[in-house]
């Protein structure tokens, strides 16, 4: 009986186990763009902020020229900010 409740339990973990999916990174020129040109601050407390390019600043030729062909990724790209070190905390994207 131990032996058939052994088999149970190792097919039952490898039923639930789950393979992480692999995301390209945010590209450099993004997190700069969003850094530099962001029109959007969502404060998050703690001396967070969240920060974003609106649809009206990605169309601007500015930021259009800077992104090139990943205007549509920066898009859903926000970056919380840490206010008091002046550094990013991380970098998130829509899935």
């Amino acid at each position: 009986m131990p032996s058939h409740y052994a088999n149970f339990t190792a097919r039952r973990r490898r039923a639930t186990t789950f393979a992480p999916v692999e995301r390209p990174a945010v590209p450099g020129s993004v997190v700069d763009a969003v850094l530099r040109f962001h029109d959007e601050e969502q404060d998050q407390g703690a001396g967070r902020t969240l920060l974003r390019l609106s649809k009206k600043r990605l169309r601007d030729a500015e930021v259009a020229a800077a992104l090139g062909d990943q205007k549509t990724r920066a898009a859903g790209v926000a970056i919380l900010w840490n206010e008091r070190e002046s550094e990013i905390i991380r970098v998130l994207e829509a899935a």
